[in-house]
């Protein structure tokens, strides 16, 4: 797979929702997540297909990332045994500019939206649209696997409200 160049936004609202495709539903299972180093998880797609993905930030919004095929047997095994997971559905959009494509997370990430768009190239320019309201490229806490090592529902209060969700 190799380099993975994206972006990522906070949404707000459901005006998204005009130019989404069916929604798939994953399951992401982290490993081991380092803030600054590698990060390894398993995702589920639909319980279907399985795959174990190895990614490492390189800079910017700039990802190193390799993902094999596994048996969906052994990936249910390794779901039920680890504890860092995120589940979401994610939905392809039909937009210009780049594979946009929109998160919505269940259970203690709830009610997070975010989008992402992957590039070209890390130059490629792109117009936002104007439900991303926020740009969180680059910040692990906003990660998936920053999500799986600390869910939304577990930020303080104070910080969860002055993102201004929904």
């Amino acid at each position: 797979m190799g380099l993975e160049i994206e972006r990522r936004f906070l949404v707000q609202g459901n005006q998204w929702k005009d130019i989404a495709l069916t929604g798939q539903h994953l399951r992401q299972g982290y490993l081991s997540t380092e803030k600054d180093g590698w990060a390894v998880r398993i995702r589920i797609w639909e319980s279907k297909q399985a795959w174990l993905t190895i990614k490492k930030p390189v800079k910017d919004f700039s990802n190193q990332e390799f993902e094999y095929s596994i048996p969906l047997e052994d990936a249910e095994l390794i779901w039920n045994l680890i504890s860092r997971k995120v589940i979401k559905t994610r939905y392809q959009l039909n937009i210009q500019g780049g594979d946009w494509i929109v998160d919505c997370f269940e259970e203690r990430n709830s009610p997070l939206i975010i989008a992402e768009v992957e590039l070209q190239s890390a130059e490629s320019s792109i117009e936002v649209p104007k439900w991303c309201f926020k740009e969180i490229t680059g910040n692990y806490q906003w990660s998936n696997a920053g999500l799986a090592n600390m869910p939304f529902a577990s930020w303080p209060e104070s910080e969860r409200l002055s993102h201004h969700l929904g």
